[in-house]
Parts: structure tokens; sequence; C-alpha cells
């Protein structure tokens, strides 16, 4: 018999130390994760099994056993699934089978309650069963082979891989040499309440062994043994009717689904019936997944025909900005063989898609309605018997996920007004999010376009030069901070009739909006005679450094700012496609000056001296650079500019 002995990954080590030692008052965890994946082995086997029956060897019934050994301190999970070879073994229990460790990692916050919620998320739930034993045996046969295979560890050293004897069943053992501390899991009820808690919605059924004492005999000794008892209801949750389920169902079907630990924020359970008839149980959670933002990820959305598990990965049932979607959708109207290839282009998918994200964006809409954030609309939302997740308010589910929605904006153009309708944004108004018919309503007179402006932090932007003129006449702005707002707002262009107007681009005038200030009137005749020598010079100084300088009509405090030409790019989306290489450089920008600021007067002074022409290339060039501060760009010459701030400032306090 050859065996492999392996030392574990570093970072399964860590992890190990966090599950053992940081989660033990979550023990009953493990019996959860062992279960789960164990109804994936048999859904995997059933769904090829289709295509290659030869692989059931006969035996096409499915069901997962827990074996109960009081004497010797053994607790067995098995199904007669899949099954795995040695690849399969080395791969998923002795690595972290799924990407991200590192961020797995630095994700732990030392809060035991919500480490724990990071397990399932990354792939790592198998390593649960160490804190309960001090043992593990897994014997594996992998369907259509012959081989066995054997894996064991102690959960510290390592792990070991060797060829098992042949002739074990189908599938997968998992023996469980429970530590002292312990032992409350080898009790029957025990193991009966952790299963109707966690694992009752499990579609195939689970038995339970219990083997008892050995008694002696006449001729032999012998052993009182339980016959095998079903212990869950075995039916598909999905299957049933929305009465008989209670909210701890859906919530541990949720964690089964999603593997993840949070409270569902939404959930949607419902059979659509006619020429296409499904039935479709989604969740929406409640805590942003780690891996959200990863280029890889998609929704998890699991695809059954008539209870049979077919696909996992059938990527275009929803579009990518749903990828954090779970649940199940059954349908009566795809053919058990169907491959996936199939699956992706077919017209059956598309409508089923259709309705999906639809009935998805209409249950998020209603979420918005009934939040308390968003007043004054009275359509609260009904059927409150399918709303999960209370606890969690649409603003702070809106914070995680906003993002990824607005991609909907950019993408799906038949969806567009729905997203739009319980988008949420930061504004100049207050700290609060808003939405686009709130600030439609506080528009002031004459004001007939939604104003923005787009950088890095909302922060940041609440500072901006480019807001003086809007707060001046009271004109609330939308702030806007996430990159894919640069590419959603050029395709939506307007809501509602009005249009989105970016204060960072063209020459915007706001003097016809009607301010509850007074007028800030037109600075290019506070107390400069000829603005246009002064703009001429600072043109002159800065010559391709800039595409043009203008006096400003939106500055009212500062001296200068940077803008985009009104037929050119934004100026954060210039700078986002320069970071990520679809730019070799960023266009050119427009220096606008404040003409009233002191600054700028003492500089047109300047430029009627003749021998003061050196002093004005100075302050012309420091100026700019404080605008591309501002904006966030890069500053060309850091060591010019440093020499020339030191020396004015050296100028100053000798003043």
């Amino acid at each position: 018999m050859s065996e492999t002995v392996q030392p574990f990954e570093a970072e399964v080590g860590r992890i190990l130390d966090l599950v053992i030692h940081s989660l033990y008052k979550d023990r009953d965890i493990f019996l959860r994760e062992l279960v789960s994946n164990a109804s994936d082995a048999c859904d995997k086997l059933r769904y090829q099994s289709l295509s290659q029956p030869e692989l059931l060897e006969g035996e096409s019934g499915f069901a997962i056993t827990i074996r109960l050994d009081e004497a010797q301190g053994v607790l067995e999970i098995a199904d007669n699934g899949i099954g795995m070879d040695r690849g399969d073994l080395v791969e998923n229990l002795g690595t972290i089978a799924r990407s991200g460790t590192a961020r797995f990692l630095d994700a732990i916050t030392g809060d035991n309650g919500q480490d724990m919620k990071l397990i399932g998320q990354f792939g790592v739930g198998f390593y649960s069963v160490f804190m309960v034993a001090d043992k593990v045996i897994v014997r594996s046969r992998k369907a259509g082979d012959e081989n066995v295979w054997l894996w064991a560890s102690d959960g510290k050293s390592g792990f070991s891989v060797s060829e098992g004897e042949t002739g074990a069943p189908r599938g997968t053992s998992i023996r469980l040499h429970l530590k002292e501390d312990a032992k409350e899991f080898l009790e029957e009820h025990r193991i009966r309440s952790i299963v109707r808690h966690y694992s009752d919605h499990i579609a195939f059924p689970i038995m339970l062994e219990v083997k008892g004492e050995e008694k002696a005999g006449d001729e032999e000794s012998r052993t009182d043994q339980k016959a095998p008892e079903q212990i869950n209801d075995g039916s598909a949750l999905w299957a049933r009717n929305r009465s008989e389920i209670t909210e701890e169902q859906y919530r541990e079907f949720y964690h089964h689904t999603a593997h993840a630990f949070d409270e569902p924020f939404a959930r949607l359970h419902f059979t659509a019936e006619g020429t296409l008839s499904y039935t479709g149980l989604l969740f929406v959670p409640s805590q942003k997944p780690f891996d959200l933002y990863d280029p890889k990820r998609h929704h998890g959305v699991k695809l059954y025909v008539r209870r049979v598990f077919i696909s996992d990965d059938v990527e275009t049932l929803l579009p990518r900005y749903l990828r954090f979607v779970s649940g199940v959708v059954d349908s009566e109207d795809l053919q058990l063989n169907v491959s996936r290839e199939t699956l992706q282009h077919g017209s059956v998918v598309a409508r089923i898609r259709k309705v999906l994200v639809k009935r998805l964006l209409d249950e998020l809409a209603k979420k918005a309605r009934s939040d308390e954030a968003i007043e004054g609309d009275a359509a609260v939302a009904e059927d409150k018997a399918d709303d999960a997740g209370e606890t969690v308010s649409f603003e702070n589910f809106w914070a995680d996920f906003g993002a990824v929605l607005k991609e909907g904006l950019y993408e799906d153009r038949e969806n567009r007004e729905r997203i739009l309708g319980f988008a949420l944004f930061r504004s100049t108004r207050d700290q609060d999010w808003t939405d686009l018919a709130g600030y439609i309503e506080r528009m002031k007179p004459g004001q007939d376009r939604i104003y923005y402006i787009s950088g890095e932090t909302v922060a940041s932007l609440r500072n901006s030069p480019q807001l003086e003129q809007a707060r001046a006449r009271g004109v609330e702005v939308l702030l806007f901070d996430d990159p894919v707002d640069e590419f959603w707002l050029p395709e939506v262009g307007e809501h509602d009739g009005k249009a989105f107007v970016s204060l960072t681009r063209g020459d915007v005038d706001l003097s016809g909006i009607d301010g509850s200030d007074e007028d800030d009137g037109d600075k290019s005749e506070s107390g400069i005679d000829d603005t246009g020598k002064l703009v001429a010079r600072i043109k002159l100084a800065l010559g391709d450094a800039v595409k043009d300088v203008r006096v400003s009509r939106r500055l009212t405090d500062s001296a200068v700012c940077l803008v985009a030409d009104s037929a050119g790019m934004d100026m954060r989306l210039e700078r986002f496609l320069k970071q990520h290489n679809q730019l070799d450089s960023l266009g050119g920008r427009v220096l606008e000056i404040n003409a009233g600021h002191d600054l700028l007067k003492r500089m047109a002074v300047l430029a009627d001296d003749e021998s003061k022409g050196m002093e004005l290339d100075e302050l012309s060039h420091l100026l700019l650079d404080q605008a591309r501060i501002i904006e966030g760009e890069p500053i060309p010459d850091p060591g010019a500019f440093s020499r020339r701030m030191s020396r004015y400032l050296a100028q100053a306090v000798a003043a």
C-alpha cells in the first residue's frame, strides 16, 4: 500500500488554527458542512448518470448516512455520491480549493461571530471537523473507478494519502475520531436536533445508524444495533407550499445554497405556470461576499429539472450585476439530459432569466420603499411573509451592493429605469442617502437638470472647488465616487426628462436658477480691469500644459480649478482608463480662474508690469499644480512645485 505524507499549505494551517480555537462555541456547524458536501456529491452523480447510467452501478437511490459508534468514539458521515480519486482528495482536502485564501486571512477580525461567517464563503467548511475531532479519515471511491483512496489527518502536522482496499462502496465516508470534550455528538438526540435545525431541507434522505453495545450470545458475540432511520424531511424545500415552510427552514436553506452565515436580506419564492413552468427560490444576501468583485465570480443559483440537479454554472441564468444572488430554479420545461452549452444559449433559459431579473429588481424596489431612509412613499411593501433580513436597512444593503447593481445601468437597458427607481446616491444636501425622486422633488425653481460631480471619495468631493457656485445658489449636487458611475452616466443620459450634467466638464452656468443666497455675480467684473490680458498671459506661461484658460463662473472662494472641455471625456473617466492602460495620456485640461480672488487680482497687476513676467509665470505654474492636486492628478515635476511653493512661503513669512 503506497502512502504519501504531505504538509498542509501554510494558509491552511492558519485557517485550521482559527477554526479549532476561535470557533469553539459553534462546533455543531461541522455536521451541517459535511451533510451539505455529501448532498452536493449526490447531486453531481445524479446529473452525470443521465448521460452515463453505468456510473450508478445498479444502485440508483441516493442517501446520506450518519453512523454513531459510542464504544469507539467515532462519528461517520457517508454518502453514495460522485466520490473522489487521489487527485480530488489532495486538491479538495489538502488545499484551499477556492481562490482568495489571503483575502480570507486578511478579513479575519478577531470577532468569533464575524469570523465564523467567512468560513462557508471561502470554501473551507470541511476544516470545521477539527473543532470536534483529533483524527479524521476519509475513504472515497469515485463513481466509475475501482480504486479506493484514504485521506487521513490530525489537523496539525499535515495529511496522508494512501490506497485503500478494493471493494468499498461508491462515494465518500468521513470518520471522525471525536475529542473527549466532543462526545456529545455521539448522542442520538443531539444529532437529530442538529439535522432538523440545519439540514431538514436536504433533498436526499439522511439516515441515522446507532451502533449498540456488543453482547455475548450463546454461539458468538453479537451487536445490538438499531435499524437505520431517516431523520430529515427529505423533500425539496422549494417544491413545498410556502405556508408549510418556517422562517428558520428558509434561513438554513439559504445558508446551505449560498455557503453563507448571514441573514438573507430578501427572499423570493414563487411558481410560474403557463407556457413555461418553473419554481424559483432566490435569496439576496445582507453581507457582501468577499469575492464580490472577483471577475471569476458568478451567481449562486442552481438549475434543477424536475427536482434533478443539472448545473450550478449556467452563467446566462442571471446577469453579472446580480452575481450575489443565490438559490434554486427548478424547471419543468427542460430535458433532463440538456447540455450546459444548450442551456447557455437556449431560449427557455433566456425567458426564465427575464422573469427572474424583473422579480428580483421589483423586490429590491419594494425593500427600498419600505426603508425608513426614504420617506413619503405610501406603497409600503406587501407580502410580509416573503420578507427576510429585516434587521438590515436598504441603505446598508446599498452601501455594500450599490456599486454592483449600478453595473446594470450600463449593461441592462431593459431594466435601467427599474434600477434607477431605487438607486441611492450621496449628495451635498447632507450626509444621508437620497434617491433620484427625492432629488428632483427638491430641485430649485428654474433648475431643469440633475447636477453631479464624480471623484475618488465623497469626502473629497464635498470640498471640491467645482461645487462653489452650486453651493452658493443652494443647488443640490449628486456625489459619485464609484468607478462604474463614469460608464453608466453617458449611457443613461437622463432620468424623468432631466439630463445628468457634470460640474467638472464644460462651462456650467447656474445663473438661471433661483438661488436662496445673494447672486454670486460675474466674477470677471470683480476688481480686474482687463481679464482678457490676464488670461492671455497665463496661457502664454502654461503653454501646452493646458488646453485653455478662462474666467470661471463656478468658483466663488477658490482661486482656480481644472475642468474638462465640454466635448471631452470626463476627467475621472480619463484617469480610470489611463490607470488600466486604455489611454496613453490624459487629455488637455481647461484651467478656470476666479477673477474675484485676491491672488488673481495681484496677478493681474503683475500682468501689466513687463518686469514681473518671471514671477507671473511661476505663479501660473504654481496655481496649475495646485489645481492638479485638488483634482487628484499627478504633478509632472514635484521638485519644481516644491521649490516654487517654498519660495513664495518664504516671501510671505518675511512680509
